[in-house]
């Protein structure tokens, strides 16, 4: 599928459910939130690459609903810095050069350190058993070697992390950010950590706080975002 053909979605005829971000017809009665959930998805995944522009009535045709939901849905990436409007022309997914992946990551490290303050201030029992269980599915990912697999259970890792602080806005921006790194990866990442890197990466940040070691904690989530952006932008020759 060519990244900013939308029609290529379609197999048969019909729209498919897929977890890579595809787009499926959404019911008439679902909200504008299910809709921009979607959306959110297949910018994340790809599927709707950087620079494709959103056309209102193919959209609105596709997922089976009025042009007003659609409208709103819209609107909200547009509020979350997703989407961008171009005068007379319309909305298209953002693109993202190399500055915009040194913000996103140094954004994400403001809203993580914050995150693990709050939680290590808090239960951190709940935490390490709730973050246990986000690094066991990352462990069966990285066994499975499957790419977006260990990607998916990577940022499920992360925005747990960010929902134990119990801060709602934290969680929002999290959750945006998170969007965006994804769309970093899928576009920039040609080298890819081993998975047993990964795996290790994580467990180090559980154990950190499982310890009560904050220093320690704040430590590696810093080295883990400066080291993502090395690897997603490299030092020109």
């Amino acid at each position: 599928m060519g990244p900013r053909d939308l029609g290529s979605c379609r197999r048969g005829g019909v729209v498919l459910v897929s977890e890579l971000g595809e787009l499926e017809p959404v019911a008439r009665q679902s909200t504008a939130e299910l809709i921009a959930d979607q959306l959110r998805s297949a910018i994340m995944h790809g599927t709707l690459a950087p620079g494709t522009q959103l056309g209102e009535s193919e959209l609105a045709a596709r997922f089976a609903v009025s042009r007003g939901p659609l409208r709103e849905a819209m609107q909200r990436l547009v509020q979350e810095g997703l989407l961008r409007g171009e005068r007379h022309r319309g909305l298209f997914v953002i693109d993202l050069s190399a500055s915009d992946v040194r913000d996103i990551y140094l954004a994400r490290l403001a809203v993580e350190r914050t995150a693990c303050q709050l939680v290590m201030a808090g239960n951190r029992g709940e935490a390490v058993a709730r973050l246990s269980e986000a690094l066991s599915m990352l462990v069966a990912a990285a066994a499975s070697g499957d790419r977006n697999a260990m990607r998916g259970a990577d940022q499920a890792l992360h925005q747990t992390l960010v929902d134990c602080s119990g801060n709602t806005r934290l969680v929002r921006t999290a959750r945006t950010l998170l969007v965006e790194t994804r769309m970093c990866l899928a576009a920039r990442q040609q080298r890819p950590p081993e998975p047993s890197e990964l795996v290790a990466e994580h467990q180090a940040l559980v154990d950190a706080i499982s310890d009560g070691d904050e220093p320690r904690l704040m430590s590696l989530v810093e080295s883990h975002m400066l080291d993502s952006v090395a690897r997603l932008v490299p030092p020109p020759r």
